[in-house]
């Protein structure tokens, strides 16, 4: 009967063959991951905020148009309180879209501090790595040269 390998007993041999210095990825996951956090964060606020907008925008434009359904007396009524409910409606799309216009901008600020922070971590990092593996290798070479 044929013997089964132990496949996971050779990977660890293999990997063993091979030690690596997982640091730099750890750094690196830390890194992304609290990167990540941050950006969910500047995400839910924009969204929070953006909800809020909505939401009071529908309830001004619902309490506005309770008047244009009213009954009237006179047929004009009807044309001015629809005169009056267009007008009040271009106000309100004015101000609620100059207030989504500044929660994108709060957004894309915020997102390009972000992405510079992550951007001179990570340049930080590979710095760090670079140097460690030139010491390692330097080290290697002075004592391979040394025997």
């Amino acid at each position: 009967m044929a013997k089964t390998n132990d496949y996971t007993k050779l990977m660890k041999d293999m990997m063993g063959a091979f030690p690596v210095d997982t640091t730099a990825m750890q750094d690196a996951f830390k890194t992304q991951a609290a990167f990540a956090d941050k950006m969910s964060k500047v995400v839910l606020d924009a969204a929070e905020k953006s909800t809020e907008i909505s939401a009071s925008w529908t309830k001004a434009t619902i309490g506005k148009f309770g008047v244009v359904t009213n009954v009237k007396d006179d047929p004009a009524d009807y044309t001015k309180a629809m005169t009056d409910f267009a007008s009040a409606q271009a106000e309100m799309s004015a101000e609620s879209m100059a207030a989504f216009a500044e929660v994108a901008k709060k957004v894309q600020m915020e997102t390009v501090e972000l992405m510079l922070a992550a951007g001179k971590d990570m340049g930080d990092e590979a710095t760090k790595a670079v140097k460690k593996a030139t010491d390692d290798m330097t080290a290697a070479a002075k004592k391979a040269t040394a025997k």
